[in-house]
């Protein structure tokens, strides 16, 4: 008689989902996904400052020791994914091993075969981006069954897995010959760029942002202008400026009040580049809202 072999049961990936205006939390976790809605979260972790908003999702590695900071005049609703050791790399092993072996081998699985991610932020706007807005909703409806979730966590991997492979391109797209120093020049000039993201709002200056990427402030310009094709200043006077548009639309604060809020050190100069940007001037933004 046949003995059927039934693979034992592996951990399943957590998913967090709570609301809070005020919290604090420190310790090391397994690979996630960090989402947040109706506010803004800031992360430490490595050496990296990240914030994350209703527009973007943050990935963070297995055992990367973090921080979160939130601190909102109304609750911030956030929906977290937790992946068990190996689970995405299961899965990958899956698409690109041949079906003859996945027959011959269903259940077999090499733990040593671990990912390493670039820690970083990713906009809401592409397809895991999507893929995480649409599981948030059925979830926090409860219109998802064990099944349902399973099926949707599997194709989250999936998105991850596509997700590293554009970011191993755009690694291979820098000009240095040795592969491991194209990858970290690309992880420290993310985290100037994450760093300006994060504090757009503070009084920062390019010696400072270029610190905290470990990069000379010559090596962190032109680096920068490589992979992003922009300067960090045109970087952080769009931040400032979405984040004016924003509270212009939808906040009663002052055009004054909100040029010194997000940032901006004159007046004239934050009405000359919102009106050169959106093509309306702050007062009438406010006016047609």
């Amino acid at each position: 008689m046949q003995v059927l072999e039934i693979p034992l049961p592996r951990p399943v990936p957590f998913i967090l989902h709570e609301s809070s205006s005020q919290f604090d939390w420190k310790g090391s976790g397994s690979l996630s996904l960090k989402t947040f809605r109706n506010g803004k979260t800031l992360y430490e972790a490595g050496r990296g400052h990240f914030a994350v908003n209703n527009e973007n999702y943050l990935l963070l590695n297995e055992g990367q020791e973090y921080s979160l900071h939130i601190d909102s005049p109304t609750p911030v609703e956030s929906f977290c994914i937790f992946f068990p050791p190996g689970y995405v790399e299961e899965i990958g092993r899956n698409l690109i091993t041949s079906d003859l072996r996945l027959l011959d081998e269903p259940y077999s699985y090499s733990p040593s075969s671990k990912m390493e991610w670039v820690e970083r932020t990713y906009a809401m706007d592409n397809r895991l981006g999507a893929a995480l807005n649409h599981l948030r909703n059925f979830y926090s409806q409860d219109r998802l069954d064990s099944w349902a979730i399973a099926e949707q966590l599997h194709q989250l991997a999936v998105h991850m897995l596509d997700l590293h492979r554009n970011v191993q391109q755009e690694i291979n797209e820098l000009d240095m010959i040795r592969r491991s120093t194209r990858e970290e020049l690309y992880r420290r000039v993310y985290i100037g760029h994450e760093y300006i993201s994060a504090y757009y709002d503070q009084p920062l200056t390019l010696e400072q942002t270029a610190s905290a990427a470990q990069l000379s402030v010559n090596h962190f310009l032109r680096s920068y202008k490589k992979l992003f094709g922009t300067s960090p200043h045109r970087y952080l006077t769009e931040c400032r400026l979405l984040a004016a548009k924003r509270l212009l639309l939808y906040s009663d604060r002052s055009v004054t009040t909100i040029c010194y809020e997000v940032g901006f050190e004159s007046l004239g100069s934050f009405s000359s580049l919102f009106t050169r940007r959106f093509h309306s001037s702050p007062s009438q933004l406010r006016a047609k809202r």
